[in-house]
């Protein structure tokens, strides 16, 4: 259980670190002096949407729930009845995949943000496309495993495998639903607005932490974690 509290501590900290460096922990109350009239460059300063802190809020709703389903992952592997499940070679694809989705909305942002709107829609497109290339990815892995006889009720390491796949799976399909209405609206405008801008860096923030949680459930089905609990175990000991 320490074990565990110390690989959760480790992933908060992941957390935090990349919550601060989104400004979140910014004060601009602090950083005013005397009553000034506004400047044209002050938009640097302007506070953060509100839309952007309920992502935030929402992104750390989510990482809850997935601690909560790694925490019981490694209470439940030390069970007699454990059977670890093997890993389909086409999760490799599939996270080569989502990273590239992911590359491919950082590279969105700074195009909107530039306003290259004829830069900027190749960038959404390819960023769906690859997302939607990693879901039906996931669906193929499931059916190879069914296939192969690694069945959901079979054992409590394929269930947790299901689960956790298909929980992810949920998370980007409703980010999916926002990325395609974010490309409909890039390429029915004409300049990038603050409003497209701000839809991308949202879009790419998701992609950003959906990508880090699947690459910690990767290593997790792939042994790595374990390894890394078996440091923890060491150093504790």
């Amino acid at each position: 259980m320490n074990v565990t509290l110390i690989f959760l501590a480790a992933i908060g900290a992941i957390i935090v670190w990349w919550l601060a460096g989104q400004r979140l922990t910014s004060k601009p109350w602090l950083e005013t002096g005397s009553v000034q009239l506004p400047h044209h460059d002050s938009a640097d300063q302007s506070p953060v949407p509100a839309v952007k802190i309920g992502l935030f809020v929402f992104l750390g709703v989510v990482g809850a729930v997935f601690s909560l389903g790694i925490s019981a992952y490694f209470m439940r592997m030390a069970s007699a009845d454990w059977w670890a499940t093997p890993i389909p070679r086409l999760l490799w694809v599939n996270t080569a995949a989502l990273a590239l989705s992911s590359v491919s909305l950082e590279w969105a942002k700074s195009e909107a943000g530039h306003g290259h709107m004829q830069r900027l829609r190749p960038a959404l497109a390819a960023a769906l496309a690859l997302a939607v290339f990693f879901l039906a990815g996931q669906i193929q892995a499931w059916r190879e495993l069914a296939a192969a006889g690694y069945v959901l009720a079979d054992n409590p390491a394929n269930s947790f495998f299901y689960m956790l796949t298909g929980l992810h799976g949920l998370h980007i399909l409703g980010g999916l639903a926002v990325l395609a209405h974010t490309t409909v609206k890039a390429f029915a405008s004409e300049v990038a607005t603050d409003r497209l801008s701000l839809s991308v860096e949202l879009s790419a923030i998701y992609s950003h932490f959906m990508l880090a949680v699947w690459l910690l459930l990767f290593s997790l089905f792939a042994g790595w974690a374990n390894d890394f609990v078996d440091l923890c175990r060491t150093l504790l000991n």
